[in-house]
């Protein structure tokens, strides 16, 4: 924590040192500059938020209510105000992290338009997101002091010493909105050298914590599409080894890595893996491989593969790319011996991605591996690619059902419709999502809760209803009372947007370099001061 007065004193005695050349330099507003830039590089960042993330995920091990959350951010100015926000409505940015979704960074920051989910997206778009989402927040510390800064300079002059105590307090004490970021790197864009790069650049911008997931990276699907394709475990870990050797190399001792396994909905595998003895991991990835009984030569046919396995030869089943199936019903099996080998080559979290959000399904497989890995922890996906309504709806349904509840009034596959939403069926299943990150802590093992793509879905909502009611018969209107009044209404401070973009910032430091001469923008003519 940086002191003002004792940077302050510090600077004064280097200005001094300098002699009479520095005399227009003020030692105040020096230490001013630094306290609203306490992060010099992406990496002072990155060993920041490391030992935050450390330290919450041992509070969590110590006790489950003590989950951590994020959403997923498109852009800076997203982030940025989600970070003010929290601080405002709760006072501390304590357990909130940022998401980068890969998902999103392919929909809104390629250079190709609007992308799907595949790894098709620029890579250097990742990076360069970090950079984006740590500027804004790195402003929003700035922008937030500067304000403070002008209440010491007021209690000063007004010789209010308990004022200019309380907000030397406040600014010794300021809680930044710097947090941590969880990183998506896809399935690593790449062998696992690209990976290294990759994770380099992310981390040297920012990034703590990196997710990576074992699709093949040039197959790469979104986790809630189908035609997923996993590697074996071989190849899986070096991606691991190699984010780890990037987070070593740079210093972020503390960097943390997230296994992500699609596995669940994944049928198809790139590759048989060569086993080198009984037992290895290739062998036991190549149990799960469909395919059939050889009995005799005449039931190879040209181009065909086959594999020795537990003493009998089969056929593995092959699509026409090439593509080897896995044998039906074994996802969980699979998504469970992934994550155990995860954790076992250096991995320290856990995604499982699952078809629907289900605590009693992520409990079961998070039981299995804590059988071999007592701490495992899980990063979960709250995904918009959920029906959440519909699907606990029909979860309460089902659970009626078995305890031999009348359930004649529903019909379980029209649950959404809108007739529903007063019953009582829809107040337990809402409750149950209300309830859903606290009991999914507590019984499966969920250290963090995020939202990939909330933002992407907030932004089209908000877009459409004010477009439908700015271009309709309300007008002006439409803006005023929706948006403008409501930011009034409920102290957002994006009403002033000049001071959200720095403009009273750039004031401060026009005074600082020019003196009486500086010519500011936050004169009598400034709009702005309708928002006081």
């Amino acid at each position: 924590m940086m002191n003002y007065k004792t940077e302050m004193n510090n600077a004064s005695q280097f200005i001094n040192q300098q002699g009479s050349t520095w005399n227009a330099i003020n030692p105040e507003y020096i230490a001013r500059m630094r306290l609203q830039n306490r992060f010099k590089t992406g990496l002072d960042i990155a060993n920041y938020t490391a030992k935050i993330m450390r330290e919450d995920m041992q509070s969590y091990d110590e006790n489950s209510d003590n989950y951590t959350q994020s959403l997923g951010c498109w852009h800076g100015f997203i982030g940025q105000q989600k970070m003010i926000s929290i601080k405002k409505h709760f006072t501390t940015t304590k357990g909130t992290y940022l998401y980068l979704s890969g998902w999103m960074v392919a929909a809104m920051r390629s250079e190709f338009g609007p992308l799907p989910d595949q790894s098709m997206h620029e890579k250097t778009s990742v990076p360069m997101l970090i950079e984006e989402l740590y500027t804004f927040l790195k402003q929003a510390d700035a922008r937030e002091l500067n304000h403070l800064f002008n209440e010491l300079e007021t209690a000063q002059s007004s010789g209010d010493q308990v004022a200019e105590r309380a907000v030397q307090k406040q600014i010794d004490e300021f809680e930044t909105h710097v947090v941590p970021i969880i990183a998506d790197i896809d399935a690593g864009f790449g062998n696992e050298e690209a990976t290294y790069l990759l994770a380099k650049k992310m981390i040297e911008a920012g990034a703590c914590c990196i997710q990576i997931e074992n699709q093949v990276s040039d197959a790469k699907q979104c986790g809630h599409q189908d035609g997923k394709v996993t590697v074996p475990h071989e190849d899986f870990l070096a991606k691991i080894n190699a984010v780890r050797y990037a987070f070593m190399e740079l210093g972020v001792e503390d960097g943390i890595i997230v296994a992500r396994t699609d596995s669940l909905g994944a049928g198809l595998t790139q590759k048989i893996p060569v086993s080198q003895y009984e037992g290895d991991l290739a062998e036991q990835y190549n149990a799960y491989i469909d395919g059939e009984k050889v009995n005799s030569l005449s039931d190879i046919n040209s181009g065909d593969m086959v594999l020795s396995r537990g003493g009998e030869i089969i056929k593995p089943t092959r699509l026409a790319n090439g593509l080897v199936r896995f044998k039906p019903n074994t996802g969980e099996d699979r998504v469970v011996l992934d994550c155990i080998t995860s954790l076992q080559h250096g991995a320290d979290l856990l995604w499982i991605e699952t078809e629907t959000p289900n605590i009693e399904q992520i409990a079961g497989m998070v039981n299995r591996i804590r059988e071999v890995v007592p701490n495992a922890k899980l990063v979960y996906n709250n995904s918009p690619s959920f029906n959440w309504t519909l699907n606990f709806r029909q979860q309460v349904f089902d659970t009626w059902e078995k305890e031999g509840k009348d359930t004649s009034a529903y019909q379980r596959s029209s649950l959404m419709a809108v007739n529903y939403d007063g019953t009582e069926l829809a107040k337990e299943a809402d409750m149950r999502i209300q309830n859903f990150q606290k009991d999914a802590s507590k019984h499966a093992g969920i250290f963090h809760h995020l939202i990939t793509l909330p933002t992407y879905h907030t932004a089209a909502l908000s877009t459409d209803n004010l477009a439908k009611e700015y271009f309709g018969v309300r007008a002006m209107l439409a803006y005023v009372e929706n948006v403008q009044r409501q930011e009034i209404r409920q102290s957002l401070a994006s009403v002033k947007h000049q001071d959200m973009s720095g403009s009273n910032i750039g004031d401060d430091h026009k005074e600082y370099f020019s003196g009486d001469q500086a010519l500011k923008a936050s004169g009598e003519n400034n709009t702005m001061s309708q928002f006081s």
